[in-house]
């Protein structure tokens, strides 16, 4: 498996995959109204012809609902890794 730099401190890297890219397109609409982003990438997402849409946000510059959001998330667990991200 290719392991990928991480990102800056900050900053996430997010893929969104979805059936179309209308979908994926509103789905990185939502994160960009909560966190400052870079201009989204977008890839076709294998034979079924859905689309994988990759975006860099920086949690440092968030907006409401984020700020209120990250401030009550806050937890002292690391969060477990779904069985196709080890």
């Amino acid at each position: 498996m290719e392991h990928e730099p991480l990102p800056s401190e900050g900053h996430a890297e997010v893929r969104i995959v979805a059936a179309t890219p209308e979908v994926a397109r509103r789905v990185a609409e939502v994160l960009r109204r909560c966190f400052a982003s870079t201009e989204q990438r977008s890839y076709p997402a294998g034979r079924g012809g859905g689309t994988r849409l990759h975006l860099t946000l920086d949690t440092g510059q968030t907006a409401e609902p984020a700020r209120s959001w990250l401030a009550a998330s806050e937890s002292t667990q690391e969060a477990q890794a779904h069985a196709d991200e080890v």
